[in-house]
């Protein structure tokens, strides 16, 4: 193994060995498992690196405690401060009650309760919660200014060398469980701590496997920063992916992925939701928006990858269950099963009748039907859901509405109006 680190990269392979080391006795070693059903799909040989497996479900316990266990004594005596609304709170608490320290850690009002409960679980009295904010930018800022001003140490989620050498550690568990060549390693962005690290390790020990970033569509931070060659902050994102939805990218971890990475792609946060139901219903695997991205990536390299070697990083499996619902929903618009209309219906005996015998398909569901007869009017307006057995079915359904002079309004494309009445 050569522990030599090459001029360009930060990530010393030195530093990432004795991260190795110090997290021997505190992380599990995930497995690397080829999945056949998605290697078949793909006629390509395809791994996961089952991150989702990890002691608190998601690889931020390698960086957190990697950052931790370096301080000083002095530094750890007077405690640590983050700041997180998901994975990294629950590294960061972990860590602080393996290593018996105390952590403030702040985190956004609106925090689901269940996430609370896992840092409470994780870090048990050791850690010290504070509901702060409406945004985790809120969070941050206070968490930060609060260190500042009591002199302990801020442990940042992805912008910190020793972090990202701690999730460095993937890369190497990668390389150790296999002899073959690695074509194509698929890494899921947020802020870029494990992208950078791992990718460093591939760039110094498997510098011919092609590394391809991927972040949700709707906050490619990265992606834009990389086009416009400067770290950019983003005004607005989809925090649906709230594992890797950020604002704005570390400027360490932009400098690393900006030598590292051959692209950086985005997945529609729809095909991210089908990818978690695929997962779930054929695999029986269980994972967060963001472990699903990598695998969610796939189609969009189908060509390339075809007959390689490609490893994907699952980066966690912290997915609450009340958003099951939410995610068959953007699932089935994404993939065309699920329309809503605004339909006028002439104000007569026998007109909803005639709709449902007449313009709906025979697999034709209706799901929300939302209706308020108006008496002065010759037509009242109904909210309807429509689920439709394939995506195929959906123009035929616009024709039969169209020859039986049917008025509507399309609301799919309407993002003003869906997200009111949706």
């Amino acid at each position: 193994m050569n522990l030599e680190t090459k001029q360009e990269i930060v990530v010393s392979m030195e530093n990432v060995v004795l991260a190795q080391q110090a997290l021997k006795d505190v992380i599990i070693k995930t497995p690397l498992m080829e999945n056949l059903n998605l290697s078949d799909r793909f006629e390509s040989n395809i791994f996961l690196k089952r991150e989702d497996l990890q002691v608190v479900r998601s690889y931020k316990i390698r960086g957190a405690y990697n950052k931790i266990h370096r301080l000083s004594k002095e530094e750890l005596d007077k405690g640590i401060i983050c700041a997180s609304a998901g994975n990294h709170a629950q590294g960061v608490a972990f860590a602080c009650q393996k290593l018996g320290i105390h952590g403030k850690i702040y985190m956004p009002s609106p925090t689901p309760s269940q996430k609370i409960k896992q840092v409470e679980m994780f870090g048990k009295e050791h850690v010290e919660i504070v509901l702060i904010g409406d945004t985790y930018d809120d969070a941050y800022n206070e968490a930060k200014k609060y260190a500042i001003d009591n002199d302990l140490t801020f442990v940042h989620p992805f912008n910190d060398l020793q972090v990202i050498e701690g999730q460095a550690t993937v890369g190497m568990e990668i390389l150790n469980d296999t002899s073959d060549k690695i074509d194509y390693l698929f890494l899921p962005i947020g802020g870029g701590g494990l992208a950078s690290g791992v990718s460093s390790v591939f760039k110094n020990l498997s510098p011919t496997t092609k590394i391809i970033g991927v972040e949700p569509e709707g906050a490619p931070a990265m992606k834009v920063s990389l086009e416009k060659g400067a770290v950019t902050t983003l005004k607005h994102i989809d925090k649906f992916v709230d594992g890797a939805a950020v604002k704005e990218v570390g400027a360490l971890t932009f400098k690393i992925c900006k030598e590292n990475l051959h692209e950086v792609i985005t997945v529609p946060e729809g095909k991210v939701c089908t990818t978690i139901l695929q997962l779930y219903n054929e695999e029986a695997i269980v994972v967060e928006p963001a472990g699903a991205l990598t695998i969610a990536a796939l189609d969009l390299y189908k060509d390339q990858i075809k007959g390689k070697n490609v490893v994907c990083v699952v980066s966690g499996s912290n997915n609450d269950i009340t958003r099951t619902e939410e995610i068959k929903e953007r699932s089935m618009l994404y993939e065309g099963l699920k329309h809503y209309f605004m339909i006028r219906f002439a104000q007569r005996a026998g007109a909803l009748r005639e709709f449902l015998m007449d313009v709906l398909g025979p697999k034709d569901d209706i799901t929300l039907f939302e209706y308020s007869k108006k008496n002065n009017r010759e037509r009242g307006p109904a909210l309807i859901g429509i689920v439709l057995e394939k995506r195929e079915d959906f123009d035929d359904l616009i024709v039969r509405m169209k020859s039986k002079d049917i008025k509507y309004e399309y609301l799919n494309d309407r993002q003003d109006l869906f997200q009111y009445l949706i």
